[in-house]
């Protein structure tokens, strides 16, 4: 049976539609990948899309036993946390490549740190140059169901860091770190 040249038109147009639909619905379901491809391609600097709460585990899954948490990669491949420092929270990248939390001045502050231009005793050696740290003991770390007590820390120098890292004077004070499929596991 033939179709009429108006029935061809109508089952052509659907399907244009959904041929749309499918490619928008692809893109929408990609977006931090395709992102992140086309930015390294173009060589431009990708931000990362998502939100701390979005980097945390998926609310759907069981929540880890007591002392665990899981956070999961954000769209440049990095793993972010709100974390408490001495009771106030504080954004945080986690970094196994620094030897140390190595906190803003900024957050410093907002952890209650008070310090003076002699507090800055200490030189690192970061990846834009030689930086004045002052050397400190945080009273506690929190991330989720995860606290460490008493970290060694250095602030930098106001305007040298633009995100606290949470480095291995933290990471190595736990039982367990582990990275798999896109989740970083702390177990205290």
């Amino acid at each position: 049976m033939a179709l009429s040249s108006g029935a061809r038109s109508f089952f052509g147009e659907v399907a244009s539609w959904a041929a749309a639909a499918l490619i928008l619905g692809l893109g929408a379901a990609h977006y931090d990948t395709l992102r992140a491809e086309l930015s390294g391609m173009l060589g431009v600097a990708s931000t990362p899309t998502t939100t701390q709460e979005e980097a945390r585990a998926d609310p759907q899954e069981p929540a880890p036993r007591g002392g665990t948490e899981q956070l999961r990669a954000a769209a440049d491949g990095h793993y972010y946390a709100e974390a408490e420092i001495n009771g106030r929270s504080v954004d945080v990248m986690v970094d196994t490549g620094a030897s140390m939390v190595a906190l803003t001045y900024e957050d410093a502050e907002r952890a209650g740190l008070r310090l003076r231009p002699s507090d800055f005793t200490g030189r690192v050696n970061t990846a834009n140059g030689v930086a004045s740290v002052a050397p400190v003991t945080l009273d506690r770390i929190t991330i989720g169901r995860v606290t460490v007590r008493d970290v060694r820390a250095a602030v930098c120098e106001r305007g040298r860091l633009n995100k606290t890292l949470l480095g291995m004077s933290f990471l190595s004070r736990l039982d367990r770190v582990d990275i798999s499929q896109g989740r970083l596991t702390l177990v205290e």
